[in-house]
């Protein structure tokens, strides 16, 4: 009787806590697994498309999109791995360190990047339709991803040039691997500032004249035909996924502390997977594609299970 008056000790209140808490990280840590899978899935099967059917090969819009995920799968396993070694304390070499986050950061930026060539692709395609096939081949579109890269890899090239002692510092370092402890000297925060914030502002403006551009067209166009409506559509969705560029770069800073698991799986992979995932099923060529290539695996799912 007398102990059943008592109230719940300290320890006993933060067992129960640390129970609800472990719970919670398991529920999570579930929901991001089967996403990942889902991630892995989908991105498999864009590729697969991709690399299997001659038709999307040779247009340059879908050269372009396959690129699109080429470089957000990358980020995300740069970004999983460094979430990794930031969870469990590793120490990571500081030359390894600053090649992991150079290519977390260069893979983050060719997606804005590449969006805005999307957009002009677009443009041409609506404003200068008897120029498209000439300005948007599939060797221009390829020339164009090299130079989203060039300019992804250009600050860092800056910061091994300007600053020679940087690779002395680090190799001499055994490090947490984050962006913060590669970073030796001041002038490497500016070089990635102006760099962010140019090439977001450039993004966005191009987005934003690409739009105004294929509207200005629409209205000259008496009857609004399908190609214009969807292009501007097209527009608005560019400006959309850059939207979700920037949710991600808000968690760029992340990469100063340890990562919370929660803020990764919403800022950093969920805006990667939606802009593809949206941008995949509302075309129609990859939505057929897509339709086939799931019905084509549930058929083949279903085959042991009739014996058949």
């Amino acid at each position: 009787m007398w102990k059943s008056s008592f109230p719940p000790t300290n320890s006993s209140q933060e067992s129960s806590v640390s129970l609800n808490i472990t719970g919670i990280r398991m529920a999570v840590a579930l929901v991001i697994v089967i996403f990942f899978c889902f991630l892995a899935y989908f991105m498999t099967m864009m590729l697969n498309i991709y690399f299997t059917s001659s038709q999307i090969q040779e247009n340059a819009r879908y050269v372009l999109f396959v690129h699109l995920l080429i470089s957000d799968s990358l980020f995300i396993m740069f970004g999983v791995f460094l979430l990794v070694a930031s969870i469990h304390y590793l120490s990571i070499p500081g030359p390894v360190c600053y090649i992991l986050v150079m290519m977390g950061m260069v893979t983050f930026k060719t997606s804005p990047y590449n969006l805005a060539t999307m957009a002009l692709e677009r443009y041409v395609a609506i404003c200068f339709p008897l120029h498209h096939c000439m300005l948007c081949s599939t060797k221009r579109a390829k020339i164009a991803i090299l130079v989203t890269w060039m300019l992804a890899f250009f600050p860092h090239i800056c910061e091994i040039v300007v600053l020679p002692s940087l690779s002395k510092k680090l190799s001499a370092l055994h490090i947490m691997c984050t962006q913060t402890n590669v970073t030796v000297h001041p002038f490497q925060n500016l070089i990635q500032l102006l760099n962010l914030v140019l090439g977001f502002a450039g993004v966005g403006l191009i987005i934003l004249i690409t739009y105004v551009q294929i509207v200005i067209v629409t209205h000259k166009i008496s009857s609004q035909s399908s190609l214009t409506s969807k292009g501007s559509r097209t527009i608005i969705l560019h400006a959309f996924q850059l939207c979700l560029c920037m949710a991600s770069l808000l968690s760029a800073y992340e990469y100063k502390y340890p990562y919370n698991i929660l803020n990764f799986f919403i800022f950093t992979c969920l805006p990667r997977f939606l802009s593809p995932l949206i941008y995949g099923l509302r075309d129609e060529v990859l939505r057929k594609y897509i339709k086939q290539t799931v019905l084509k695996n549930i058929h083949f799912l279903k085959i042991p299970v009739g014996g058949k």
